[in-house]
């Protein structure tokens, strides 16, 4: 009998000859759940080996890159040679099960809860406060960058990529998505230098291509066998001036010259459409794969529960779909695909399956205590 999810189960293989056994990835998550010192707990490296047995494609939670970039309390980082071990750990445990390994690496800018950088000192491209809070609920006015600062962080993705070879994972994924420093420098709203890294839609690409650049220079030097390079990106912002739909365009058109592995667009929804720059009732997904589909890859991702939710998606041309919340609330979906079984996929979270569903702690009660975040089953 064919399988009629059989699109999401072809195998896939990037232009480096790096391949992967089906095409469903795993949406990088924050989770909250890492040891104080930035190093991967066992909790976490448990919560991946559940999951890693059905995707083609594991990206990890953002880790980042500078001491003044982590984001979110209980994350890891990249940010010196001590957490190579750890992070080798975290590879070889998602590899083991059959899926390839990506570290999805960042620096958290504006985003960054002072408590959780040196001396509280917040950075962003200019002296701009975020409209929105960060984890810990502070709405920080940041301390613009140095030129030679902004320099500094370039090379620190560089070295991350330099780890993350070093740790025996599959390939990068850069996130210049949802607002944190990356995004910071190409928005209008948080970047308003006049010198090279700001002003024009050209100026304020710079540090995104330049981190981009980097981190390829550091594969080129360091990789001894293919390794995925990726980049992550939010297409809009709310902001008033923000990221209009159309600077993106410009965007993606200057990330297909740079030869990614991959682009991956970060949405809530797979179907929202443009809120604004583009005359266009075509979903923004589906813009940009017609865009730059035919030079990289496109992940696309967004509120995919079912495996018919997956299968539309994937009939859009998109070659990849990323799963985030479904993979939580059910860590078998793929296999239930491959078995026939997709009737049985669950699409909402049971509150008392923590335990089986092997979710740390920091990661379920953050779940639990966001109305709205996750759809979860009520009370029979």
């Amino acid at each position: 009998m064919t399988n009629q999810y059989q699109p999401l189960l072809d195998d896939f293989t990037f232009d480096n000859g790096i391949s992967l056994k089906n095409r469903v990835v795993m949406a990088p998550m924050t989770n909250f759940s890492s040891n104080e010192d930035g190093t991967v707990s066992e909790s976490e490296v448990n919560y991946y080996i559940r999951r890693s047995k059905g995707a083609g494609m594991v990206i990890t939670a953002c880790a980042y890159v500078s001491p003044s970039g982590k984001g979110f309390p209980g994350e890891f980082g990249t940010h010196n040679d001590e957490m190579i071990p750890s992070l080798r750990r975290l590879a070889e445990s998602i590899k083991k099960e059959g899926a390839k390994a990506i570290l999805q690496v960042f620096h958290g800018g504006r985003m960054c809860p002072p408590e959780l950088v040196p001396e509280g000192d917040v950075v962003s491209a200019s002296a701009v406060a975020p409209e929105q809070q960060t984890p810990t609920g502070e709405q920080p006015l940041p301390r613009e960058l140095t030129d030679e600062e902004i320099q500094s962080i370039i090379r620190d993705f560089g070295e991350s990529a330099r780890r993350a070879i070093e740790a025996g994972f599959d390939g990068i994924e850069i996130h210049g998505a949802n607002g944190y420093l990356i995004q910071q420098f190409f928005s209008p709203h948080s970047n308003q230098r006049t010198d090279r890294w700001g002003g024009t839609i050209k100026e304020r690409m710079a540090f995104p291509l330049a981190v981009i650049d980097e981190v390829k220079s550091a594969v080129k030097k360091h990789a001894k066998e293919p390794f995925l390079v990726g980049y992550r990106f939010s297409p809009e912002e709310p902001e008033t001036p923000g990221i209009t739909m159309d600077e993106t365009l410009l965007l993606v058109d200057e990330l297909a010259k740079k030869q990614l592995d991959y682009v991956h667009v970060s949405l809530m929804d797979f179907w929202s459409v443009p809120r604004r720059g583009v005359n266009d009732t075509r979903s923004r997904m589906e813009i940009i794969q017609e865009r730059v589909g035919s030079k990289v890859p496109v992940i696309g991702v967004g509120s995919i529960y079912s495996a018919d939710d997956a299968l539309k998606a994937i009939k859009t041309g998109v070659p990849l779909i990323a799963i985030g919340r479904e993979l939580i609330i059910d860590p078998d979906w793929v296999q239930k695909i491959e078995e026939g079984r997709a009737s049985e996929i669950q699409t909402k979270l049971k509150k008392d399956a923590q335990h089986e569903l092997v979710v740390p702690d920091a990661l379920w009660q953050a779940i639990i205590n966001t109305p709205g975040w996750f759809p979860i089953e009520e009370n029979q």
